[in-house]
């Protein structure tokens, strides 16, 4: 069962003044044009990569990855990793603070990701989200065997795997218990080498903004969290915190493996806060 996070109390919304409608104009048609030039090259690109290497994909997430990227240069929201990138086969989990997440990540590097089959659906994320591959799952016990096997396929394929344990996005600045579910995928005896990697997004708002800024969680409209975004002169902070990637076959079960990981993901969120 999802259980959507709320808080008691959400930023109050401030009115968009002619700048702001101004700026929101300006980079919604250079972000368009960004992604109409992605899928003109993006689209063909994947029939070729389709015919040659199958659910391989060793060209096309490098166009994800250079479109995210510039949509942070539009937006004017500084965008930084630190620590060290996962190499080989694995996953990389983290906290789920806002929409924004998915381009933070595929900013840092290429990734495959792991997401409820609701997403599928969302106007406009959706549709973004099938072209990008993402993998959509429901979240069903009974499902779990297929599940597994579906990850596996791509871990084989040579694909690095994203997801957000927590199952819900946040205010960005605390971290849920991690789900241990999709983790019981990740147990393959024939694969000793995977890895997991967590990470932490932290974001930080701009100047004289409410902490939450950038978060998007409980019953937010879309529409109108992205059109604060788009109209807001000075932005803040987008910051990636690599954690040390550990090996699946070191823990004993799913649980074990979500706990560390949930750990590594919050020291890093309440070492960050604590240090601003």
């Amino acid at each position: 069962m999802n259980v959507t996070w709320r808080s008691d109390e959400e930023p109050a919304a401030k009115p968009i003044r002619f700048a702001g409608w101004l700026r929101v104009v300006i980079r919604t048609l250079i972000i368009a044009c960004i992604m109409l030039t992605g899928l003109v090259i993006f689209l063909p690109l994947r029939l070729v990569e389709w015919a040659v290497h199958g659910l391989s994909r060793p060209w096309s997430p490098w166009i994800v990855h250079i479109f995210s990227r510039l949509v942070f240069l539009t937006l004017g929201l500084r965008h930084r990793a630190e620590g060290p990138r996962l190499v080989g086969p694995g996953v990389i989990v983290t906290n789920h603070a806002s929409w924004l997440d998915i381009l933070v990540l595929n900013a840092v590097t290429p990734v495959t990701f792991v997401s409820k089959a609701e997403v599928a659906r969302w106007p406009g994320i959706g549709f973004l989200a099938r072209i990008a591959g993402t993998i959509f799952i429901t979240r069903d016990a009974r499902h779990a065997g297929q599940h597994r096997d579906l990850l596996e396929c791509y871990l084989r394929a040579g694909h690095r795997l994203a997801f957000f344990p927590e199952g819900t996005s946040t205010d960005g600045i605390r971290v849920l218990p991690f789900k241990s579910t999709l983790f019981a995928a990740l147990f393959m005896p024939d694969l000793p080498a995977l890895s997991v990697q967590p990470a932490t997004i932290l974001y930080r708002a701009p100047e004289g903004e409410d902490g939450r800024f950038y978060g998007w969680w409980g019953d937010m409209d879309f529409g109108v969290h992205a059109l604060k975004l788009l109209a807001q002169r000075l932005q803040g902070e987008v910051r990636v915190i690599l954690h040390p990637p550990v090996k699946v076959a070191d823990f004993a079960d799913r649980k074990a493996l979500a706990a560390a990981s949930g750990g590594a993901v919050r020291q890093g969120m309440e070492t960050a806060l604590e240090d601003r």
